[in-house]
């Protein structure tokens, strides 16, 4: 275990539609934050799997605006007690991390993760933010095998990167581990606002690498070397064991999925990888 002071900064990013967000409309709620899983707001369990890491030291939440967080007394209380540092949301999640992280100092290792992760436990984080440190990377991804997720929950359907090594889901965890990383969050700013523009993302990962990936020739390895050469940091990956942690809330679908995990959770046996 790493000394306090070089513990994580975990940031969660909790902003959304609010009741127009359709997990919200489903649960009733003011925003997606707030739907309960087994009672308690998703947010709620994300903050709770911080607090129990034994890699994170400080939570900070970015969201949901104050308009939202004044009718929220639990919310409210927990941010005034001082457990948790409340920022106001920016317009994209890009723009929200970037703005917290230009608060922190550039030598803090950041856990970047989202409100909407009901199912994260310590031992995700944990088991993440240990092997990114390992890495030797300034910025980590995590990421669990697509087999991994359907094989236990075949019912899901998440977002699949499917490479010459294989398919893989994103977990919402992402780490920040050197002062290079704020590169990283300001490359994901340009990305965001160049969604919809391909050329943009073609210029930015080269042609080869764009071909290599439409062909399914273009592996793990080589996609995170070819963004570090291209973006002056070194990006890097952690594949997690838990199926778990690639299913966020989404939709009510999702919502629903999550709901049953929990209530069954007595039944599940996570791997104890460390």
């Amino acid at each position: 275990m790493p000394d306090i002071d070089n513990l994580f900064t975990a940031v969660v990013l909790a902003a959304d539609r609010g009741p127009a967000d359709p997990v919200a409309a489903a649960a009733g709620v003011r925003c997606k934050s707030m739907t309960p899983v087994a009672g308690t707001p998703m947010v709620f369990r994300v903050l709770d799997a911080l607090t129990a890491s034994r890699q994170v030291n400080a939570r900070i939440l970015c969201g949901p605006p104050k308009s939202i967080l004044d009718q929220e007394p639990a919310l409210n209380a927990l941010i005034a007690s001082g457990q948790v540092q409340w920022f106001e949301n920016q317009a994209t999640p890009s723009l929200s991390a970037l703005h917290v992280l230009q608060t922190l100092p550039d030598e803090t290792p950041v856990l970047l993760t989202t409100s909407d992760h009901a199912l994260l436990n310590a031992q995700m984080v944990d088991y993440f933010c240990s092997h990114a440190r390992q890495s030797g990377c300034d910025v980590v991804v995590g990421v669990a095998r697509h087999e991994t997720v359907t094989g236990a929950y075949p019912q899901t359907r998440r977002t699949v990167t499917r490479l010459q090594d294989g398919a893989y889901c994103g977990c919402n965890l992402f780490a920040f581990l050197t002062p290079r990383a704020r590169q990283a969050a300001v490359f994901w700013r340009r990305v965001e606002s160049q969604r919809k523009k391909p050329l943009y993302l073609i210029r930015v990962l080269g042609l080869i690498a764009v071909a290599k990936y439409l062909l399914g020739r273009l592996s793990m390895e080589e996609a995170l070397q070819r963004v570090s050469r291209r973006l002056g940091f070194r990006a890097g990956a952690v594949t997690l064991p838990f199926a778990e942690a690639a299913i966020d809330v989404d939709t009510a679908a999702d919502w629903e999925l999550v709901e049953k995990i929990v209530s069954n959770r007595n039944n599940f046996a996570a791997p104890d990888i460390m």
